[in-house]
């Protein structure tokens, strides 16, 4: 049923770096979001941990409550938007909002990478919507295409990189040299890093993204849990080196594929070449790059995070919800029909790059080679660098699977003529 011509309530829950500029956004472009809308939207309530905390914006005097559930109590509100992160309080004050009829806009990734099923059948069965792009890379709109633009054609891979911190990192380790410990420091005095930086090098926050990303474009419920994850802590200075004698970039890369009706995720460290768009991606931004039948390639490029750019996706978000509440109607739920076949990392097709530190005397070559084909495993280019005690070997498999990949390192190492396996880092980004 329409509910035209009436103000909207909205509340927001949390007011940290995000929360704050939607607060800012609601209030200063309150005319052209009720133009656009069509309808006044009405700050009601600010939920806040703490209400003498040092804020960015102002908030309107009476709003701020530290008493979250009483705010969603109150049994008006049309509109909730969750801001907090986490997983508790989070998933409960969202539980409830949608019990008390409002719909949800939110831009946890972690919760919804963990626990989605459960919010969207809450959001289901009291009949509201529960929006999310913002949960992943910020102010670029990818969830959106994926759900409603490319919702006629079969997306078959999404390739990007979604974590700004990491992206800055490598950028800074390929463009000046530096190791990983002076470009994470770097990165923290810019404040791309937080001081606890271990959700972002090693790979938690991309992982829950990849597993929203394959969930909205393979149609199949994909957690955490099911994205393999490596972070960026162990990448070195002579990787990046070695990427760059390749033409290749190192980035962290979250990978979502459908091959023969089976989904896989992962997110890890690779080479791309330096030909494919998303090597051009520098300092803290992030891409996405879409792979479909009918549409081909599509790349999605902008800030990946920061309070601005993500309640810019938050407030969409919030426009799209508040049009459907005044017109009777929600948008598209949760697309889980086709509940395919996650599969393991092991069963991945991908292609390593491998540094061995060997002995330099005749046959080693002959015995590294014979390795890889007892694994079944193709190489495309082998190079010596180095002499004597300094012999290296860098070996560039073709494609074959990482359960294979991984067995043929192991055998490696088992190696007498093998000092020591000192890098192995995938390559993607290409086709064969």
């Amino acid at each position: 049923m329409s509910e035209a011509g009436k103000r909207l309530k909205v509340a927001v829950l949390g007011c940290g770096s995000v929360g704050s500029q939607v607060v800012r956004l609601l209030t200063e472009q309150s005319d052209d979001l009720a133009a656009r809308i069509g309808a006044p939207v009405d700050l009601v309530g600010v939920a806040v941990r703490r209400l003498d905390a040092t804020r960015e914006v102002e908030v309107p005097e009476g709003l701020l409550t530290t008493d979250a559930d009483a705010l969603l109590a109150r049994g008006d509100l049309d509109l909730v938007v969750e801001v907090i992160g986490g997983i508790e309080p989070a998933r409960s004050l969202i539980l409830t909002a949608l019990e008390n009829g409002a719909s949800v806009v939110t831009a946890n990734k972690a919760l919804l990478a963990e626990d989605g099923p459960t919010l969207f059948e809450a959001a289901a069965k009291a009949g509201r919507d529960l929006y999310y792009e913002a949960a992943v890379a910020g102010a670029i709109p990818i969830l959106r295409p994926l759900r409603e633009s490319l919702a006629g054609d079969k997306v078959t891979r999404v390739l990007g990189i979604v974590n700004g911190t990491t992206n800055f990192i490598l950028d800074k380790m390929d463009t000046s040299g530096a190791g990983f410990g002076e470009a994470l420091e770097e990165a923290q005095e810019l404040g791309y890093a937080e001081a606890d930086p271990t959700a972002d090098v090693e790979g938690f926050d991309a992982a829950a993204k990849a597993a929203i990303l394959a969930s909205i474009a393979f149609h199949t419920r994909v957690t955490a849990d099911d994205v393999y994850r490596e972070g960026i802590s162990e990448v070195t200075a002579a990787d990046v080196q070695s990427a760059r004698e390749m033409k290749c970039v190192v980035k962290l890369l979250a990978i979502c594929e459908l091959k023969d009706d089976a989904v896989s995720a992962r997110v890890h460290p690779a080479m791309i070449p330096l030909t494919h768009p998303l090597a051009s991606v520098r300092e803290a931004y992030n891409a996405v790059f879409v792979e479909s039948e009918a549409a081909g390639q599509l790349m999605f490029y902008g800030p990946g995070a920061g309070g601005s750019p993500t309640a810019s996706a938050v407030l969409g978000d919030l426009v799209t919800a508040a049009r459907n509440r005044l017109g009777g109607t929600r948008g598209a739920g949760e697309s889980a029909y086709a509940d395919r076949v996650v599969l393991p990392m092991g069963e991945t097709i991908t292609r390593y790059h491998v540094a061995l530190d060997v002995q330099d005397r005749a046959g080693v070559l002959a015995a590294v080679a014979l390795a890889f084909a007892e694994h079944d495993v193709s190489i495309q280019t082998v190079r010596q660098e180095g002499r004597g005690a300094d012999a290296q070997l860098v070996v560039v498999s073709h494609r074959a699977t990482d359960a294979q990949l991984s067995a043929t390192v192991e055998h490696l190492r088992g190696m007498d003529m093998v000092r020591e396996v000192t890098s192995v880092m995938r390559v993607e980004g290409e086709s064969e």
